[in-house]
């Protein structure tokens, strides 16, 4: 993968600046009202109600910095701190009557502030903002997921495969038996290899790499979480599994697949594999893929 260039970086600190500026952010009367984005935006993510915890994740924040901005929207009323009833660990946090009006009045100001921004386009220039935008959005979730080498018997690893064990049961019309899955000492070690996806620190996704014979590999339980699928995250993982093989002196690698999964094969195909003749009697597999890497 080339480095990121310069004007790469340029152009998209460039749009960061004209964007805060255009939409308020540094202004400490965030959209008029009496506090800044960041405690604006706290009351946003509060919804409902939730632990500091999970807005500590989240929004990505140090945990001194919220608990003080907790602590200001306490005493403004804005919101009510207590501790979960079933876990006297977790702090939780929920709006107030007062500060349920202050988030309507944000989001009413919001949407006028961005009405206005699109009042001065065309039709079809909305509508190629909005594409835009949606591109961005996923690119920059994508940038944002980070894709780790884990023990095989790692707790998140496991999670993953039985996340992906009952997506392809709902998935395959004869279900899926949790015992045809990889063992932990296959994908472990000098004996294979395990990726998890993180995003914000969730796992959302995995994929696996066991050895066959000298110089063949097998990729298995390439999966993304229905939260993010559309991204491009697949293919980062098989991306990940493959330099893995090639690090591991592997030539060539295989998979086999489901015939209800034709994105999966699509996918396959489009990165350079090519249908062979079965090479194992997996009794969910209908397709069987080569690729030989690059070395």
């Amino acid at each position: 993968m080339k480095p990121v260039s310069a004007e790469q970086v340029t152009a998209f600190r460039r749009f960061n600046r004209y964007f805060t500026r255009r939409i308020g952010v540094l202004d400490d009367h965030y959209l008029g009202q009496d506090r800044p984005l960041g405690e604006a935006r706290l009351l946003f993510e509060i919804g409902d109600g939730v632990s500091l915890r999970e807005l500590r994740s989240r929004l990505g924040l140090d945990a001194g910095y919220l608990s003080r901005m907790a602590k200001a929207l306490q005493a403004q009323g804005m919101v009510r701190l207590s501790t979960h009833s079933q876990d006297s660990r977790l702090r939780m946090i929920e709006l107030t009557p007062a500060g349920r009006v202050e988030v309507k009045e944000q989001n009413r100001r919001a949407n006028v502030v961005v009405a206005g921004l699109l009042d001065g386009l065309s039709e079809p220039q909305r509508a190629e903002l909005t594409g835009a935008l949606t591109t961005a959005q996923r690119l920059l979730r994508l940038a944002g997921i980070t894709v780790a080498l884990v023990d095989g018997a790692a707790p998140d690893a496991l999670a993953c495969l039985d996340a992906y064990a009952a997506d392809i049961d709902e998935r395959f019309p004869e279900g899926f038996d949790k015992d045809d899955l990889v063992r932990p000492e296959e994908v472990s070690g000098d004996a294979g290899a395990f990726f998890v996806a993180y995003e914000e620190s969730r796992p959302v996704g995995c994929g696996a790499l066991r050895r066959l014979e000298p110089g063949v590999g097998e990729i298995r339980h390439v999966w993304v979480s229905p939260t993010a699928r559309r991204l491009g995250l697949a293919r980062r993982l098989l991306a990940a599994l493959e330099q893995e093989a090639t690090t591991r002196h592997l030539t060539v690698v295989r998979l086999d697949t489901h015939a209800s999964l034709t994105e999966a094969q699509a996918m396959y195909r489009a990165c350079g594999y090519t249908a062979i003749p079965a090479y194992d009697d997996n009794v969910y597999a209908s397709h069987w893929f080569e690729k030989r890497l690059a070395v």
